[in-house]
Formats: C-alpha cells, sequence, structure tokens
C-alpha cells in the first residue's frame, strides 16, 4: 500500500513536535509501601520531523508504548526515547506520562484512614547532543494561612487550599512519595482525605499557629532542596486559591542547572 507519510515534503519548513497527545493508557508505577500500584496515564509521545517529510507514523507510537509495560520506570523511559528515534527516523523524541498516585493517609488525631491522590508526572526528552534528560513532577494539594489576616484580625485569619508543583532532575531515583512529603511538611497544614471533629479542630489550630504566604511555602521546599546532593534542579510553585480574593496568590523558585534551556 502507498505511504503518503514518506512522501516528501516541499514546504521546507521542519516540524519540532510532533506526535499523539492525551492518549489514555493502564500503567504500573512504583509504590513504596506496596511495592507497586496500578492507575491510569494520561500519554503524550512526540519526535521532530526533517522539513523534506511529510509525516510520521502516529501508530508507531502506541506500537512503542508497550515497551514501558508493564511498570513505569526511568530505566524504560530512556529505552523507549532512543526506540521512538530509531522506529520514527527522529533526532529527538519526547515523552510525558501523567497519573493520578494514591496514598493511604491516616487522620491526625483519630487515625482513620482514607487515599488521597495526587496528579504525578515523568517527563523524559532525548536528542542527538545530550543524553536522556528525566524530569518528576508531582501535584501536592496544600492548606495555607495567611500571616497579614492573622496579624491584623482580632480574632481568626482567612485561609485557603492551594497548590504546590514540583518538579525535580536528580542523580538518582527519588521517591515520588518523598517529594509529596516534602511540600506538605511545608504547608501550614495538609490535606486529608478523611477527618473527624477531632481531626479538623487539629488541622485548624495547626494552620493558624503556622502561618505561611505562598512566598514562604516555595521558600520553605527550595532551602530543603538545595541541601539535597541528589537534586541537580528543581522548578516549584505555589498558587493559592485564595478565599477573600477574586484571583490567586502564586510564587515560584527555579534553581540549578537545566539541560534543556
Amino acid at each position: 500500500m502507498k505511504d503518503i507519510q514518506k512522501q516528501r515534503d516541499y514546504r521546507n519548513t521542519p516540524i519540532d513536535n510532533v506526535g499523539i497527545k492525551n492518549l489514555r493508557y493502564p500503567i504500573t508505577v512504583r509504590d513504596r509501601r506496596q511495592g507497586s500500584q496500578d492507575t491510569v496515564a494520561s500519554v503524550n509521545m512526540y519526535v521532530n520531523l526533517p522539513h523534506k517529510d511529510k509525516g510520521t507514523h502516529m501508530s508507531r507510537f502506541v506500537e512503542l508504548l508497550h515497551l514501558l509495560r508493564p511498570e513505569i520506570s526511568l530505566e524504560k523511559f530512556s529505552e523507549i526515547l532512543e526506540e521512538m528515534k530509531k522506529h520514527l527516523n527522529a533526532a529527538s523524541a519526547h515523552l510525558e506520562v501523567t497519573f493520578p498516585y494514591f496514598m493511604e493517609k491516616k487522620a491526625p488525631i483519630s487515625h482513620i484512614p482514607g487515599f488521597m491522590d495526587y496528579t504525578c508526572r515523568i517527563i523524559g526528552s532525548s536528542n542527538s547532543i545530550i543524553k536522556t534528560d528525566l524530569v518528576s513532577e508531582v501535584i501536592v494539594p496544600i492548606s495555607s494561612v495567611c500571616p497579614c489576616s492573622k496579624e491584623i484580625s482580632d480574632a481568626g485569619a482567612h485561609n485557603q487550599r492551594g497548590e504546590v508543583r514540583l518538579s525535580t532532575r536528580f542523580n538518582k531515583f527519588i521517591w515520588m512519595e518523598d517529594m509529596i512529603e516534602l511540600v506538605e511538611q511545608c504547608a501550614s497544614c495538609d490535606v486529608y482525605s478523611v477527618l473527624k471533629r477531632v481531626d479538623e479542630k487539629y488541622v485548624t489550630e495547626k494552620g493558624y499557629s503556622n502561618p505561611k504566604f505562598v512566598e514562604d511555602i516555595v521558600r520553605d521546599i527550595a532551602v530543603q532542596l538545595k541541601r539535597d546532593d541528589n537534586i541537580t534542579w528543581f522548578s516549584v510553585s505555589a498558587e493559592n486559591f485564595e478565599s477573600i480574593h477574586n484571583h490567586s496568590a502564586y510564587a515560584s523558585i527555579t534553581w540549578g542547572e537545566n539541560p534543556n534551556p
């Protein structure tokens, strides 16, 4: 059968990224406590396309994705990126796998267990200049209490739920759980799926006694990461979904050498 993708293109315009986006796919990821965890990922896969080529072979992306099964790992990421370049005749390849990750978390006082879900992402890129570049990312819900509100109010202080996005590059493997727990420790208080009245009292009082701006949160996380010799680069942002404003509060810090500036 005639292969249209292999025909020559005469517009003399290369394409940076071409491929598939938002493919839902069952995966298994490493779990520090249980060993492994089954989840469903949203997958993006791209390669570059030279100016002379009319198109890429989209079906090959899905075929190559089977190389990741049964378990997502950093080693598998490097392998599939190289296979993408080889089978699609590309100089560069990019792979993103985003998935919900579940951790059992007990309420602070009643110790009733519940599951918290966190959005996690592994991003891999490979080209002809640098070796495979891997980034691990977690998105963590938090709560914060405004220091200014507490200082100027006769009673109470406004508080809100927020979200911290933490991306890291590293020398050796880092657990998603470690990244999540680091973020939660730097918030006014962390978020739970189950809270009885004794727990609600605890988290309310803990947050009130530990007020933080978004600036405080990203700085506290940055200080901890800079002390870790395993971390070579990070980007951290905090966004508070303000309870008394019609906007969010936001802060971010990026540190370290980025191999893909």
